[in-house]
C-alpha cells in the first residue's frame, strides 16, 4: 500500500478513480488529499484537513471493496501521517458500525457532540478523536 498526495497522480489514474466513486469531492482531494495505491491502481482515497494549527480532521476516507481488508494498515498510516504533520488530535466522524469497531480498536475516543468542527450539517453518526501526541 503506498499513499500519494492526489495532486501528484497522473490525471487518467484518477479520473478513472473518480468515475467508479462518485461520492468522492474532487476539488478537496486534489488540494488535501491523498489517495491509496495498491499494485499500481487507485483503491482508495482521504483527506486530512486543518481545524486549527493543533487539530486535523480525517475526511472523505474512502476505500473500494477489493481494499476493504487493507482499512486498518491505512488507518494506521494516516495515524503516521498525522504525527508528521505534529498534528495533536486527529476528529474524524464515522457513519458506517464497522468503521467504529476499528476506530475504538485503533484507541479513537467517541465524543458524544461535535464541538470542533464548525458548520458540519450531518447529524448522523458518530465523532471520534484521537491524540496524536
Amino acid at each position: 500500500m503506498e499513499l500519494i498526495a492526489a495532486n501528484h497522480v497522473t490525471e487518467e489514474k484518477l479520473e478513472r478513480f473518480l468515475e467508479s466513486n462518485k461520492d468522492v469531492k474532487r476539488n478537496i482531494l486534489l488540494e488535501k488529499g491523498y489517495v491509496v495505491e495498491l499494485n499500481a491502481t487507485i483503491e482508495g482515497c482521504f483527506v486530512i484537513d486543518t481545524v486549527d494549527q493543533d487539530h486535523y480532521w480525517l475526511k472523505q476516507l474512502y476505500v473500494t471493496k477489493n481494499a476493504a481488508s487493507s482499512l486498518p494498515v491505512l488507518l494506521e498510516s494516516i495515524l503516521t501521517l498525522a504525527k508528521e504533520k505534529q498534528a495533536k488530535q486527529l476528529f474524524v466522524h464515522s457513519h458506517q458500525p464497522m468503521v467504529d469497531v476499528l476506530l475504538e480498536a485503533l484507541q479513537f475516543y467517541p465524543q458524544k457532540e461535535n464541538t470542533f468542527v464548525t458548520n458540519y450539517p450531518n447529524n448522523k453518526g458518530n465523532w471520534w478523536t484521537y491524540n496524536v501526541s
